[in-house]
């Protein structure tokens, strides 16, 4: 009988130390390794950009969570992206992305990879025709977030496989809003799950990461070849934090979607609100979608007031709300994208609203959020 998710995550590549008997994986701090002979290093360590035991633990547990067979960590979630865009593409090939994908995935193709000669265009990829439409002759990757950061769209994983199918292409899903416990990309069709490990997974706003996790072999030898030729690896010490964090998402995921669903309740029926994005929501129209490829809706709400000027004074006004970036912590943030998170994509086609604020719904008691939520958007 499998696993179940909790289990794995406190237990998929984190045996007791065969010398010690310690149950938590050690931090293996070393640059090198002393080899047994020339062309023989012990048990394949050699050198630790290439490999190093604790950063293995963390991939072979992300890979468990993700229902995937190899997982590959990072320095940073970006640095995933650049090194799964440079072992995949080549000049001339083309991307489909998002057209509310997160600032910085926009920033790294239209000023890092479009430099490179790597064409993309944005889509609004809950939608299969407009995907459809994008996709071209050259067209190598479709590359999705779903939910989306920050509007919160949803895409269908299922139907998007089938068209990078149909296209030769390949399906690659940021999974980072939804995190493993809620979705996993690679069981409904995608080729390629992407995180910012330092949101959910981490979950303790307290170490920067990344990762890929697929299940293809040859796939996963193409992107472990570039993994250890960029260098952009996580140190043991950022590993050993990211597993530490890990074994508690099952039980964080619900208390933060638990708030989460009370808050945007809260919000709709605010009058000081315009509307609120959150596929929890029945009129949510990525509703249904969601449902069928999520155990539960997220952590992450997003709502749009009258103006700018009021979205700005809401973030400054919360106190139990932390004013800053990043997500998927223990403490709730709010932020206004437009200015913050998303300011790299000012006068692009990825613009967002001003007057859209975004939430990370922390798992404080709820009864203190929704008050401080009250207090600010009195």
């Amino acid at each position: 009988m499998p696993a179940g998710f909790e289990t794995l995550a406190i237990h998929a590549g984190q045996e007791p130390d065969p010398r010690t008997g310690a149950v938590v994986p050690p931090i293996y701090q070393t640059s090198t390794y002393a080899q047994d002979a020339v062309g023989a290093p012990r048990l394949g360590y050699e050198y630790s950009r290439t490999a190093n035991p604790t950063r293995d633990a963390l991939q072979e547990c992300l890979a468990a969570l993700e229902d995937g067979r190899h997982g590959l960590a990072f320095a940073s979630g970006l640095a995933a992206e650049d090194t799964l865009l440079r072992a995949l593409c080549r000049p001339g090939d083309h991307v489909v992305i998002p057209d509310d994908a997160y600032g910085g995935t926009f920033r790294l193709f239209a000023k890092v990879a479009a430099n490179w000669g790597l064409d993309f265009t944005p889509a609004h990829l809950s939608d299969l025709d407009a995907a459809r439409a994008a996709v071209t002759p050259n067209t190598k990757i479709i590359w999705v977030e779903t939910p989306t950061n920050p509007l919160l769209g949803i895409a269908d994983i299922v139907g998007l496989a089938a068209l990078a199918r149909e296209s030769g292409a390949l399906l690659v899903v940021d999974n980072t809003f939804a995190s493993p416990y809620l979705q996993q990309p690679l069981a409904l069709g995608a080729d390629v799950v992407v995180h910012s490990t330092t949101k959910y997974i981490g979950g303790h706003s307290d170490v920067v990461g990344g990762a890929l996790v697929v299940r293809d072999g040859e796939l996963a030898a193409r992107l472990a070849f570039h993994q250890n030729a960029m260098g952009a690896v996580c140190g043991p010490f950022d590993a050993w934090l990211t597993l530490r964090g890990v074994k508690t998402l099952g039980v964080r995921m619900d208390r933060h979607c638990d708030n989460a669903e009370r808050i945007a309740e809260y919000l709709v029926g605010h009058a000081a609100v315009a509307s609120v994005l959150y596929p929890g929501l029945p009129e949510h129209p990525g509703h249904e979608t969601a449902a069928k490829q999520m155990r539960r809706f997220g952590g992450m709400v997003s709502f749009r007031l009258s103006s700018e000027a009021a979205a700005i004074e809401v973030c400054n006004r919360a106190k139990l709300f932390v004013l800053g970036e990043s997500l998927g912590g223990v403490e709730s943030l709010i932020e206004h994208p437009g200015r913050m998170t998303h300011a790299s994509v000012a006068g692009s086609a990825l613009e967002v609203p001003g007057d859209l604020v975004r939430l990370s719904v922390g798992i404080e008691s709820v009864d203190d959020l929704l008050a401080d939520l009250e207090q600010a958007l009195r």
